[in-house]
């Protein structure tokens, strides 16, 4: 095999930042072991990660697609894939089909709700890339996006909708329109410059912190709330607990003055979050 045939699938697999599956496939999962109070079927599992995995892939190329030329201008961005030329736009659209088309044959495998609702995430996909060019909210739009993994864990296992879906879902939502918001530090003077549109650069650090720092903590209150009304055990408040203290220690990493370990605090931190709390609901599912 061809050292090019080799680093292709790498660069796509740079392109949507496989790594960071670990957000929202975690959260995905917790949806799919509350709902079933225990071990879910392994069919369900593997449609449900294999529709995760189809859908994320398709939400980051489409994002890298339509902010491809903004990428260019800007020096923490410049150097991805579509900016250097490594991957062509052609190349990126057929991986947004085949992704499409991976994402839509889970799909079809699953609970038949998800078969009308499909359209939703595409939804938020296609319209998120475009909202900084207008509006502030976009952090809260892709904190809804990336809170529809639950919810559609637990409508594709029971062909319904719930109200613990929800506060599941909107728990997810609010941790990451927390987290993206300080992401947004690290391109505040770019945004500014260029005209975009992010909490940061529309209220500055100190309040972006603040509102930050509350999304997080309606995360802590939402999970509780979750919590009671599964009626869940005593590892699920663990989790709940060590989600609440690895958020403030997120935050005590990070002042308005000092952002030097803000790449720890992003990736370690939150990676860390999904991973615990899933192993949390596990065990208390198992118990």
């Amino acid at each position: 095999m061809s050292t090019t045939a080799l680093q292709y699938p790498r660069l796509f697999i740079s392109l949507i930042k496989f790594e960071h599956t670990v957000f929202a496939l975690p959260f995905a999962y917790v949806g799919a072991f509350l709902v079933a109070d225990g071990v879910p079927h392994s069919a369900y599992l593997v449609w449900l990660t294999v529709a995760m995995v189809g859908a994320r892939s398709l939400a980051m190329a489409i994002n890298r697609l339509v902010d491809a030329d903004l990428d260019a201008q800007n020096p923490r961005t410049k150097s991805r894939e579509l900016p250097r030329g490594l991957l062509s736009r052609v190349s990126v659209i057929v991986f947004c089909l085949l992704s499409l088309g991976l994402f839509l044959l889970a799909v079809s495998q699953l609970a038949p709700l998800v078969r009308w609702l499909w359209p939703i995430p595409i939804v938020f996909f296609v319209i998120y890339p475009y909202l900084k060019r207008f509006t502030w909210l976009c952090h809260i739009w892709l904190g809804v996006a990336i809170g529809l993994s639950p919810i559609a864990a637990w409508i594709a296992f029971t062909n319904s909708f719930s109200i613990e879906a929800a506060i599941l879902g909107i728990a997810v939502a609010t941790w990451v329109s927390g987290f993206d918001i300080l992401y947004g530090f690290f391109d505040l003077e770019v945004d500014r410059s260029q005209g975009l549109h992010s909490i940061p650069a529309r209220f500055g650090v100190v309040k972006a912190l603040v509102i930050s720092r509350l999304l997080h903590l309606m995360t802590v209150g939402f999970l509780a709330i979750s919590g009671l009304l599964l009626d869940s055990g005593y590892f699920y408040w663990a989790g709940v607990g060590i989600v609440g203290i690895l958020l403030v220690r997120e935050h005590s990493l990070i002042s308005s003055r000092d952002w030097r370990r803000l790449n720890s605090a992003f990736f370690l931190m939150n990676g860390a979050i999904a991973l615990i709390f899933f192993a949390f609901v596990l065990i208390d599912v198992l118990r």
